[in-house]
């Protein structure tokens, strides 16, 4: 039987096909689960356009917080308010697009069915995946010409979206480094030296493994610096820290973390120690997740981490309130091609969609530009 219903299907046929196709790649897709619409999330979901002067425009607006003290009593207030400042950053948006090909006959009707089911799969996994890998890129300041696992992208587009330019490294006072032989955290204010030779990943040693006092620390600095956490529960704020598997691996052998987990298991409904990559210590969610940015499979003498350039490690995000913003505009489209007089078939998919760290001129850090929500701290794993 000829081909000739393949490619043919209605626009409400594709929307259909479409949306279900983005229905899956949600389910699939690992930073699905900390998006929200309002500041008080961790990863600021910006779903429609916001026109202004300049046109149509995805933008993540930051508040700054109010600096005077007020009157007091009766004292005339009139003329004393305080303007509100608001911070919008656009989110620079493109489409990003993959399709397969099937290169044989298909004989009748029900094999273009399941091409079209097989396509929506793995086009599905492909799409939460690359999501998942470029927000955790824009996140950790790890350029899309590299992998997460450091290892380079090889004939990738990726570098090539618009939103890939705004990728920037963490700022100056969002960078840290962990000293585990001390069990200190270094910053830019380490030392007598800057920020350059204190934390860099060159100075990272070979039995800095994340221990349990990395994050009491790391939770410290980031309320000291006004870092707001996500609220949870009752007004409880919370705080996320994102680890690779091997850092995770390195984590559960420190016997302090161990008992906290214990500890945190007894007082939790769920058992902290039996639910999976995600568990909550002390207001601190530490998620498991093989995309955070690492040098597992770098370039020794080039891009990984010790003295000598060739140390496995990986960077430990800890996340509050609008660490990133993601635009993700429309459904995707979906389209069907045949090829060779309908010999063979073919099926893409493209998504407008788009990331980016926001900055902030903040005033207690001097108003230097820091990253707003996200501090990266270095470690060995």
């Amino acid at each position: 039987m000829a081909l000739t219903n393949f490619g043919l299907l209605t626009n409400e046929q594709k929307t259909v096909w479409s949306m279900d196709l983005w229905k899956q790649a949600r389910n699939m897709s690992f930073v699905n689960k900390f998006l929200g619409k309002g500041p008080n999330s961790l990863i600021q979901h910006i779903t429609e356009l916001k026109k202004s002067e300049k046109g149509a425009r995805a933008v993540i607006t930051l508040l700054a917080d109010l600096t005077g003290d007020g009157v007091a009593g009766d004292r005339t207030l009139e003329g004393n308010e305080e303007a509100m400042q608001t911070f919008d950053q656009v989110i620079r948006i493109d489409q990003l697009r993959h399709a397969n090909r099937h290169e044989g006959k298909m004989a009748d009707q029900k094999s273009v069915v399941e091409f079209r089911g097989n396509s929506r799969d793995v086009l599905a996994y492909w799409l939460a995946d690359r999501i998942d890998q470029m927000a955790f890129s824009a996140l950790g300041g790890r350029s899309f010409t590299l992998k997460p696992s450091g290892a380079a992208r090889v004939g990738s587009d990726l570098a090539n979206l618009e939103f890939a330019a705004d990728v920037s490294a963490p700022s100056t006072k969002r960078m840290l480094r962990w000293d585990n032989v001390n069990g200190t955290l270094k910053d830019s204010a380490s030392g007598s030296n800057t920020s350059a030779a204190i934390v860099n990943t060159g100075a990272v040693g070979g039995s800095d493994f994340p221990a349990w006092k990395l994050f009491v620390q790391l939770k410290a600095y980031a309320k000291d610096r006004y870092i707001r956490g996500v609220s949870g529960e009752g007004g409880e704020e919370t705080y996320h820290a994102f680890l690779t598997p091997q850092a995770m691996a390195r984590l559960k052998m420190d016997p302090d973390y161990m008992n906290n987990l214990r500890y945190s298991s007894q007082t939790n409904k769920n058992d902290a120690l039996f639910t999976g990559t995600s568990v909550k210590v002390d207001g601190i969610y530490l998620h498991e997740f093989r995309h955070v940015p690492n040098v597992s499979q770098g370039i020794s003498g080039t891009n990984m981490y010790g003295s000598g350039l060739n140390l496995n490690g990986s960077q430990v995000l800890f996340c509050g309130a609008q660490a990133l913003g993601m635009a993700d505009i429309g459904a995707p489209e979906w389209n069907e091609k045949g090829f060779d007089y309908d010999n063979s078939q073919g099926i893409a998919v493209g998504k407008i969609l788009g990331f980016l760290k926001p900055k902030f001129g903040t005033i207690y850090e001097a108003n230097t530009v820091e990253d707003f929500g996200v501090l990266s701290c270095y470690v060995a794993q």
